[in-house]
């Protein structure tokens, strides 16, 4: 399993990377984007948000928001460093939080979370090629770190190890 430093310089080292190898196909802006998605990813929404890790640290006065999340989870668990689900679940819990501002914002004269689906649906249908390299650029960071801790699935909770009978 590999230390906090050395996710930290395995992001750094390997965002421009990722990013040069998104533009031959899709052009300049995704390498830029795919690139700071893989930063963002490795640095800021690290599997290890479940734990007092780097990441969480990074988060600053914010970090307090990662509180009920570390809770919830189990580290390691399928939920937190398991492929596509870690990184779904970390951008959803992001999500829900923003909406849980929006509501308490909304009495104070902020927009109404219904307000911003079409502005949001817009932003899909004219940058969808731009979006997906970002999520692609988030789920490459968090591969990386799985594979640096040594093992891309954790174990589920129903495949627990057996006891050798006792004698």
């Amino acid at each position: 399993m590999a230390s906090g430093s050395s996710h930290d310089r395995a992001a750094l080292m390997l965002a421009l990377p990722f990013g040069l190898l998104c533009w031959p196909a899709l052009g300049p802006m995704a390498a830029l984007i795919g690139g700071l998605a893989f930063l963002l990813g490795g640095l800021w929404l690290s599997p290890d948000l479940d734990t007092h890790s780097n990441a969480t640290r990074r988060w600053g006065p914010l970090r307090v928001l990662w509180r009920p999340y570390r809770r919830l989870l189990v580290h390691r668990s399928l939920f937190s460093h398991g492929p596509l689900l870690g990184s779904a679940g970390r951008l959803l819990y992001l999500a829900a939080l923003v909406m849980g501002m929006g509501l308490l914002a909304r009495p104070l004269g902020g927009p109404a979370i219904g307000e911003l689906a079409g502005p949001l649906l817009r932003l899909w249908q004219t940058h969808r090629p731009l979006l997906l390299t970002a999520l692609a650029g988030l789920e490459a960071s968090a591969w990386l770190h799985l594979i640096q801790d040594g093992d891309p699935l954790p174990p589920a909770p129903w495949r627990r190890r057996r006891r050798a009978p006792r004698r």
